[in-house]
């Protein structure tokens, strides 16, 4: 099995946790990882993006050639689509709706409505609205990732149990916040 994915975001977003969460369950089921992340202006709302590959076979580089991903998990809209081209033709968009709007010439939102609707394999959500559902404003990249667990073909336990570890020195009730927000981003998806 391999999976290529780009998780894409804006700064502040957890775009790096969503990768740390794929990245120990890949490796928890004995999985090859290379990780590629570009920060850029991401302490100023910038765009944040990471290349992540996860294989049963040795991997060679950690870059994803374009048009060659498997995924792209974004917790910002107008990222997802920037990444685009990326995306193979039976890939997959698991996206949020809500945009975060930190540029002068952001898109209208009819019109990032629109070229979502044209992507064939997307799951596209408020994934704010849905974190804040539970009160938790700040677990939407969890949501996300939740939204994605189906497509990535590891055992959703496994994401359980990363997310337990990654957040286990912030407490329990942080701890089981994000683990609502997985399972609710997965409910979604179905």
């Amino acid at each position: 099995m391999k999976k290529d994915i780009i998780l894409a975001g804006v700064g502040g977003q957890g775009i790096l946790s969503i990768a740390t969460v794929i990245g120990r369950a890949a490796v928890a089921n004995g999985m090859y990882l290379k990780q590629a992340e570009v920060h850029g202006m991401s302490q100023r709302g910038g765009d944040v993006q990471s290349h992540l590959r996860i294989s049963t076979d040795p991997i060679a580089s950690d870059l994803i050639p374009e048009g060659k991903a498997d995924l792209i998990i974004s917790v910002e809209p107008m990222e997802s689509l920037r990444y685009l081209p990326m995306l193979h033709e039976g890939g997959w968009i698991i996206t949020n709706t809500e945009p975060f709007k930190n540029v002068p010439n952001y898109p209208s939102d009819a019109d990032l409505e629109a070229a979502l609707k044209k992507v064939k394999n997307i799951v596209a959500f408020n994934a704010e609205a849905m974190a804040k559902e539970i009160n938790a404003p700040r677990s939407a990249n969890m949501v996300i990732l939740g939204a994605a667990t189906a497509q990535l073909g590891l055992p959703y336990e496994e994401f359980e149990k990363a997310v337990r570890e990654i957040f286990a020195n912030k407490g329990e009730e942080v701890v089981e916040t994000n683990i609502k927000a997985l399972a609710l981003g997965r409910e979604q998806a179905k």
